[in-house]
């Protein structure tokens, strides 16, 4: 009988509760046991959080966080880039009320 407590390893420090807290449920959806270390002792505080995982799912934990693709994550923001001007044919006229050019 092996004693579990030892068995633990720091995996991953994130700044935000939130963070720490959406990777954790990403490894637990895939059968993968975290214990979350919390970095303040004030509850409500969102001072940051440590993954701690057990030393036989460590490899595939890290696998898993390292797949993230953290270029997508800022794709759906790009649809509000400034740089892109709209055309009038794009935008609502005000006059005509639709985009079928006064058309009703």
């Amino acid at each position: 009988m092996t004693d579990q407590v030892d068995n633990w390893h720091k995996l991953a420090r994130y700044d935000t509760n939130m963070q720490g807290e959406l990777h954790a449920n990403l490894l637990r959806n895939n059968g993968i046991t975290v214990s979350l270390q919390p970095l303040s002792a004030m509850p409500g505080m969102n001072s940051g959080v440590v993954l701690w995982i057990q030393d036989t799912e460590l490899a595939q934990a890290q696998r898993i966080l390292n797949s993230i693709d953290t270029d997508a994550a800022t794709a759906p923001y790009e649809m509000f880039d400034e740089s892109v001007e709209a055309t009038p044919n794009d935008t609502l006229n005000a006059k005509t009320d639709d985009y079928n050019g006064g058309n009703l």
